[in-house]
């Protein structure tokens, strides 16, 4: 009986090692391969990073090429947008009245000649009233002054009376043209019809600001009712040291962000530098106009500017673009799109690559309003797709793999 415990005890062993090595043996190439898969790295001998869509779709991941920049020769300003005098307007009436319309709010865009509001005033019927007298005695009196040169041609008058006619008809006719000029200021049509009402018309095109009345006011001659403001025109204002006031010259081209929005780069063009010094901080004074004006651009935004004060231009990404690692500086560069293919193993089975992305060691140089000067340590294809938005999502993808955590990464 002892013996035959024994056999079966060796039987058990023997089958249990057969299944450990048959485990062992298959999972070896994966073990293998894996390996092989993580140890991989680019022809520079940098990682890559291979993300799956989800994950790029997380990761808001932005590619282009190099821009342009003139990042080596500028001048540093700051100042605000500003608008001319002629496109700011104050509204206010020539005579007294009750506002009975309004017909406008805040915010509202009206053009040149719309009505605001409705001025109501018995003042209005007295002038219409002192107008068409008057036309009627100039009418009287044109006449009259004909009728006495012809009697004093033929001396059938004094010249005393001639005179005098012609001095009456030389009066009214300034006071009928006085009153034209009143009933044309106040908008009051000079027509047979008496009104008691007139409308407030707006001066220049542009948006409402401010409505300093409510029906039932009481205007008043010279005081504003309504403040418009047309931005089409608006302008930067620039301080600029002494120092830097000799390299400075209109035609000049402007470079700056407004720093409470989201830092997109606004273009301008000086058109014309100050003469004298800004109060007393030793500034002067340098206006811009605003050439791509696409961002909502109001007046009194405080702006940081770069006027382009010479032609060396480089190449450049935005900042974001540039990650630092174990004192170097990187950039990543999309290796391949997202394909689909079958292995020709375990009877075509499919398996989706992720999106893959190479970093490259660079050379940084100077940042400006949001961009920097890169040189990369490797020659890059003219087409390269370069990670402009998320790179800090790759690098931090990479670093976690490296660790040991979850991910993909060559």
């Amino acid at each position: 009986m002892k013996a035959k415990t024994i056999y079966i005890l060796l039987a058990v062993a023997l089958l249990s090692g057969a299944a450990i090595y048959l485990v062992l043996r298959n999972r070896k190439p994966a073990q293998e391969t894996a390996a092989a898969a993580e140890s991989k790295e680019s022809g520079n001998g940098e990682p890559e990073v291979e993300l799956s869509e989800a994950q790029y779709k997380t990761a808001g991941i932005q590619t282009g090429g190099f821009e342009m920049k003139n990042l080596s020769e500028v001048i540093h300003a700051n100042g605000y947008t500003k608008l001319p005098p002629q496109n700011q307007a104050d509204v206010s009436v020539f005579s007294s009245g009750l506002i009975r319309n309004i017909d406008v709010i805040e915010g509202q865009f009206v053009r040149r000649g719309q009505r605001l509001a409705t001025l109501e005033s018995p003042e209005f019927t007295r002038l219409q009233e002192a107008y068409f007298t008057s036309k009627s005695n100039l009418g009287f009196l044109t006449a009259e002054l004909e009728r006495q040169k012809v009697l004093n041609q033929e001396q059938v008058n004094s010249r005393k009376t001639y005179e005098k006619t012609k001095a009456d008809h030389e009066t009214e006719k300034a006071r009928f043209a006085s009153l034209k000029k009143q009933l044309e200021l106040m908008n009051i049509p000079a027509s047979e019809q008496s009104i008691s009402s007139v409308p407030v018309i707006a001066p220049i095109s542009g948006y409402i600001t401010a409505v300093n009345v409510k029906i039932g006011t009481n205007a008043e001659p010279g005081k504003p009712l309504f403040s418009i403001v047309d931005n089409s025109q608006m302008h930067v204002d620039l301080l600029v040291y002494e120092k830097d006031l000799y390299k400075v010259k209109e035609g000049q081209t402007v470079r700056f962000v407004l720093t409470n929005q989201d830092h997109s780069e606004i273009s301008g063009r000086i058109f014309s530098v100050g003469k004298a010094f800004e109060n007393e901080t030793k500034s002067v004074a340098v206006h811009a106009d605003i050439i791509n004006d696409k961002q909502v651009l109001i007046p009194g935004m405080y702006v940081n500017a770069l006027i382009d004060v010479g032609t060396s231009q480089v190449p450049a990404l935005p900042s974001e673009a540039v990650v630092k690692a174990d004192g170097r500086e990187f950039i990543f560069v999309l290796e391949e799109e997202e394909e689909t293919h079958a292995h020709e193993e375990e009877g075509g089975e499919e398996h989706t690559h992720g999106t893959h992305f190479r970093r490259v060691e660079v050379k940084s140089g100077v940042t400006q309003l949001g961009y920097t000067a890169v040189t990369p340590l490797q020659e890059l294809p003219a087409d390269a797709k370069i990670v402009k938005a998320g790179a800090y999502y790759l690098q931090s993808h990479l670093l976690k793999t490296e660790s040991g955590g979850s991910g993909h990464a060559h």
